[in-house]
């Protein structure tokens, strides 16, 4: 027989073996550990990249917004300027009719009027379109006519049907414009001239 003490001995080595080897109370054992860690850090970089994007969209949505805020404060007169350009064509036309009596006491009137709203509006950023004499520019100009002019270049304003205007750096209204081209006479004999000079060029 196994005396008692010596039993007993063998069942306490073998408890404190076991204990040993089971983890203690809140610790992982190192293989689920390892898992566990690994899926930790795949979800804390999942959450950053989140951030990240979230904060990307922050910015550009702030972005957006002080460059819509600044185009409100750039162009926020935009409308009022443009419904006051039929007042300052009704001005230039009345003064136009009235050339012919410049001295009457309501043409000048009508002259300081017209004078005191331009200034007005150019404080605000109206520019008028320079059209009469320019080369035709279909940015700033619409063509409603073209007219048969062998005295200037083809392709220039000859006339100006209703004024342009510029606001700040954006067309506000294109000038009605009438533009010049060559009788076909006059076109053909500059072709024939062309022609002739380039092969006597070559000869």
């Amino acid at each position: 027989m196994i005396p008692l003490q010596e039993h007993e001995t063998d069942e306490t080595q073998e408890r404190e073996i076991q204990e040993a080897a089971e983890p203690a109370p809140g610790e992982i054992s190192p293989e689920y550990g390892g898992d566990e860690q690994d899926r930790s850090a795949a979800e804390l970089q999942d959450m950053n990249n989140k951030y990240l994007r979230l904060y990307a969209e922050f910015e550009n949505y702030k972005k957006r917004v002080m460059k819509d805020k600044e185009e409100l404060i750039k162009y926020g007169n935009e409308s009022l300027l443009y419904d006051l350009l039929p007042v300052v064509d009704s001005l230039e036309m009345a003064l136009q009719h009235a050339a012919d009596d410049v001295s009457s006491g309501l043409v000048q009137g009508v002259e300081l009027t017209l004078k005191e709203m331009r200034k007005s509006l150019e404080k605000y950023g109206l520019i008028p379109i320079e059209a009469e004499g320019k080369p035709f520019d279909p940015a700033v100009h619409h063509a409603m006519a073209h007219l048969e002019r062998d005295d200037v270049e083809e392709n220039i304003v000859v006339e100006e049907y209703r004024k342009g205007y510029m606001f700040k750096d954006k067309v506000l209204r294109a000038s009605l414009v009438a533009v010049s081209k060559k009788h076909e006479g006059s076109k053909q004999a500059d072709e024939t001239d062309e022609r002739n000079t380039m092969t006597e060029e070559e000869s």
